[in-house]
């Protein structure tokens, strides 16, 4: 394979007219969070035996989760299908406090595979929500991180998802008006609503650019990054997981075609039908070996040539929690792209 970084523009190397090129982006896949998350369920079971619990989905893939449960993680919905005292870990997206306070009842053992940027944002919610600040948050209602992150100041947080919404805000106090946002968004999205926030509540304090996570940007940038030079973009990820779901609205608001698979069964013949210039991305939950079996079909399909369209290079790494001993990131699920 040959790495084009981004500067440099796509479709310059000699071809023949026969060929038909994968445009493979990256960064892309899993990011630092989700590498910890699924590192900690691992080293969980390695160093405390089977069963280990998990809250939720550790993360929103489900060959991920089907994988760790081989290895004997067990899944629940709900800590009342934990045993009482048994070891629990929260998943990546985040929980309420209402939660923490059900595992203390139960007492169970927690690990919390919260990730760091998810996390922070929740920090920032306590803080304003103690200064009587509203607190507008943008993100999506049933999402498991915008449940948890709710959950730790309901009363002072009014969700929006649409820039639709905003007129429609009432606060007890134009002056002391926060803005905090999902970490999963799409950038775009996300910047003109806060402009309309900023409008309607001109002392509004705005996020932090990092509240949307570096993953979430430089995926997305990523497939921006691609202009017009590709005919259609599949983006490999599953469909509950948000960052996946706005990647593939990225690609299609830049006016490129674009569809999210879950795996390589999934492309249809016509969708690539003609086409000389297909590019691959995956969501922050994705392992690389789906996105390899998506390459190995397209490949099928008379792909012949494979270009890396680099937009960043990665380098992030978080700290596993202090319940864990430390140890060599291992985690693989046929190979992870970008972890160090």
């Amino acid at each position: 394979m040959e790495t084009i970084k981004h500067e440099r523009p796509l479709g310059a190397t000699n071809s023949s007219a026969e060929d038909r090129t994968l445009l493979l982006l990256r960064p892309r896949g899993f990011c630092a969070g989700v590498v910890r998350a699924i590192e900690v369920v691992r080293l969980a079971i390695e160093q405390f035996g089977c069963p280990i619990y998990v809250h939720k989905e550790i993360v929103h893939n489900r060959h991920v989760v089907n994988e760790l449960a081989e290895q004997g993680a067990v899944f629940v919905d709900s800590l009342d299908d934990v045993p009482q005292g048994a070891l629990v870990i929260f998943s990546a997206h985040g929980v309420p406090p209402q939660v923490r306070e059900r595992a203390r009842e139960r007492k169970l053992q927690v690990i919390d595979a919260t990730c760091p940027l998810v996390t922070k944002v929740h920090l920032e919610v306590i803080r304003y929500a103690r200064q009587n600040y509203t607190i507008v948050l943008i993100g999506h209602r049933y999402h498991d991180e915008v449940v948890g992150t709710i959950g730790e100041a309901p009363g002072s947080i009014q969700l929006i998802s649409q820039i639709e919404e905003v007129d429609a805000l009432e606060v007890p106090n134009p002056d002391r008006v926060v803005c905090l946002t999902q970490t999963t968004l799409s950038i775009d999205d996300t910047q003109e609503i806060i402009s309309q926030l900023k409008k309607r509540f001109p002392a509004i304090i705005a996020p932090a650019s990092q509240d949307i996570c570096y993953a979430t940007q430089n995926r997305q940038m990523a497939v921006k990054s691609l202009g017009k030079h590709a005919d259609a973009v599949l983006v490999v990820g599953a469909k509950n997981s948000s960052n996946s779901n706005r990647l593939t609205e990225v690609a299609r608001r830049g006016g490129t075609a674009a569809y999210l698979i879950t795996e390589a069964a999934d492309i249809l013949p016509q969708w690539v039908e003609g086409l000389r210039y297909v590019a691959i991305t995956a969501g922050a939950s994705t392992p690389e070996v789906l996105v390899q079996q998506v390459m190995n079909r397209l490949k099928s399909m008379g792909f012949n040539r494979v270009e890396e369209v680099e937009w960043v290079e990665e380098n992030v790494n978080f700290v596993l929690p202090p319940e864990l001993k430390p140890g060599q990131l291992s985690v693989d699920f046929g190979g992870v792209y970008g972890a160090k």
